[in-house]
């Protein structure tokens, strides 16, 4: 299983609500919507708190300015992550072009990586 994680910045112009909002309510629909052309097995949203509940874990590590949320996407394998049919092309292009209208891409790792489960 290839899990895809992209941890997310909002554009400067959005609070944190409209940013989530925008995210939950018209972006993951628009996920769900391409699923198959791209064979998405899972796909998971992590919603950060308010910055005042996070601040206790992030003093004692000296942790950096905190994500607005993580996204989780899941693959059955790298190939299907890669495929380059026209349906998966243009599934992959309407989702980056959503994102640019909330996230601000320039100050959001994301990477590949094969889960591990501990317990």
């Amino acid at each position: 299983m290839i899990k895809l994680t992209f941890c997310l910045h909002r554009l400067p112009h959005l609070s944190r609500a409209e940013f989530q909002d925008y995210w939950r309510s018209t972006h993951a629909p628009l996920v769900a919507s391409v699923r198959d052309a791209l064979k998405i097995r899972r796909y998971v949203q992590l919603h950060s708190l308010a910055d005042t509940d996070n601040a206790p874990f992030a003093v004692v590590r000296g942790a950096p300015e905190p994500y607005d949320g993580v996204a989780q996407l899941w693959w059955d394998s790298l190939e299907d992550l890669a495929s380059s049919s026209p349906e998966a092309i243009a599934a992959g292009a309407l989702l980056l072009e959503d994102e640019r209208k909330f996230i601000d891409l320039a100050r959001s790792p994301i990477w590949l990586g094969e889960e591990r489960a501990i317990f």
